[in-house]
């Protein structure tokens, strides 16, 4: 089953590509490799889930976050690679805007990694780093970086 087709049978839609909000772009290639910019858990009308993680967002809220900030990197991989099938995800660095003595930053982020795993199978499961931050752009929730593969 294509990722695409694993994408509907999941009831989910990816979003359109994001406009950058300062001086960079969503994605960056170097011939195989390709760096795809932070991006947040962005609602359909641009607003961002905002608040610190174990004060005003629980650890569930937050992990629908990371899984709505994977939709928005899909779609960027989509962009640079021509079609889902053609990802693989190399690495993911996950931010948590997180009270200073949360712990949890790895359950969070699980939410975009389960989330490429589902969609992606095993070309989904990467390395990964999940920290927590005093805060992030627009005080979001979480905040995803990936490095990607593309297999033309």
């Amino acid at each position: 089953m294509s990722a695409e087709q694993k994408l509907v049978e999941l009831g989910l839609e990816l979003p359109n590509l994001p406009t950058p909000v300062a001086n960079y772009v969503p994605f960056k290639r170097d011939g195989t490799i390709v760096y795809l910019s932070g991006q947040g858990p962005r609602r359909a009308d641009g607003t961002y889930p905002t608040g610190k993680v174990g004060r005003d967002v629980t650890v569930d809220e937050a992990y629908e976050h990371a899984r709505q900030t994977a939709l928005g990197l899909l779609a960027a991989a989509k962009a640079a690679a021509g079609s889902l099938d053609n990802v693989e995800i190399l690495k993911v660095f996950g931010m948590v805007n997180a009270v200073p003595d949360f712990a949890d930053q790895p359950r969070v982020i699980n939410g975009c990694s389960d989330l490429f795993v589902a969609v992606l199978g095993e070309r989904g499961r990467h390395a990964r780093s999940a920290v927590g931050l005093g805060s992030l752009p627009n005080n979001m929730t979480v905040e995803i970086e990936v490095v990607i593969r593309v297999h033309d």
